[in-house]
């Protein structure tokens, strides 16, 4: 049962990072699946620079990676008319936000956090604060706008477990139900995009060889040339689903046929077992020109003209720090600091 009450206004909120080239994983995974929420809910889409710069970017490149993912939205199908496209470093009320949500937050929920370990690794000690408290940021992203519902994959539900863990704590230390419980869009057809190298590993920008991800900037060469060098088995395609489960880079190419067709992961199989990966291979590269071709094309004309984007990136911030800055001085109001 949705613990959202109808007195907020039902509002999405989700952000992509301006780090590295924008993948195939990015968009099958996360900015396809924005698209139809435009239908049903007003839509803030965020480039996320701040969590971006938890680990180091060059400043030079930034501006560049913010306006990539802006023509990312755009080119994907966000029509800017309808939803709210912006930069999160825009709208300074996410970081006034954080600091107050940081002295609700506890300590031991963060230290929870299994993202922090996966990435800190054995050098905790060494990265930075940001790193850590990043989870906080994530929940004043989402709050400062009372948004109700938030499209997470695997890797974020816990972070929106202690995004709504902050929401109770703050409703009942001030006795008042004040932002609403976020709820999650579990995005049923959103693909879990693996490594064309190594399909134990999420496909990443972060991954030093260019032949473990499909750039949604590459040309059809690119795309051809990946296709072909992707890690595959021996063996052919099995015969059922379960002998596949042991067939990471198998499964991993069929997925991405299907989130492409858009077409349960079954039925894409049903065409490919026992059949030779050479024959997949061929009809893969096929639908992946004909998807990420139109959205390639489209992100280069946009990004040709920064003028255009950076003009709905500020007209997008100021639509979102109308928002924020009004629930910003209601939490003020609230704490006492007003």
């Amino acid at each position: 049962m949705s613990n959202v009450k109808t007195n907020f206004t039902k509002r999405v909120l989700s952000g992509v990072q301006p780090t590295g080239g924008l993948h195939l994983g990015n968009y099958l995974g996360a900015i396809k699946n924005f698209v139809p929420l435009q239908e049903k809910y007003e839509s803030l889409f965020c480039v996320v620079d701040l969590h971006a710069i938890t680990t180091w970017q060059d400043p030079g490149d930034l501006t560049q990676k913010k306006c990539e993912v802006a023509a990312a939205f755009i080119a994907s199908g966000i029509d800017p008319n309808r939803s709210i496209i912006f930069n999160q470093s825009s709208v300074p009320e996410h970081t006034q936000l954080s600091w107050v949500l940081n002295c609700v937050a506890r300590m031991g929920w963060l230290n929870r956090m299994t993202q922090f370990k996966d990435k800190a690794g054995k050098n905790k000690e060494k990265v930075s604060v940001g790193l850590f408290s990043y989870p906080v940021l994530m929940a004043a992203d989402i709050l400062i706008y009372k948004a109700t519902h938030v499209p997470v994959g695997e890797d974020q539900k816990q972070h929106l477990e202690l995004a709504r863990d902050i929401v109770l704590k703050f409703n009942n230390d001030f006795k008042k139900e004040f932002f609403p419980l976020p709820e999650p869009i579990i995005l049923k057809k959103a693909a879990r995009i693996m490594s064309l190298r190594d399909a134990t590993k999420k496909m990443s920008k972060s991954d030093t060889s260019e032949f473990s991800r499909i750039s949604l900037m590459d040309s059809n060469d690119e795309i051809d040339k990946k296709i072909k060098k992707a890690k595959t088995d021996a063996l052919p395609i099995p015969s059922s689903i379960e002998l596949l489960e042991s067939m990471p880079e198998a499964k991993n190419l069929i997925t991405i046929y299907s989130a492409c067709e858009d077409e349960d992961f079954e039925i894409s199989f049903d065409k490919y077992r026992e059949k030779n990966f050479s024959e997949l291979k061929v009809d893969l590269t096929e639908v992946l020109i004909n998807k990420i071709g139109p959205i390639r094309d489209e992100m280069k004309k946009l990004i040709s003209d920064k003028k255009y984007l950076l003009g709905i990136l500020n007209n997008g911030s100021e639509k979102a720090k109308n928002i924020a800055s009004h629930v910003l001085k209601e939490v003020y109001d609230v704490t006492g600091l007003n």
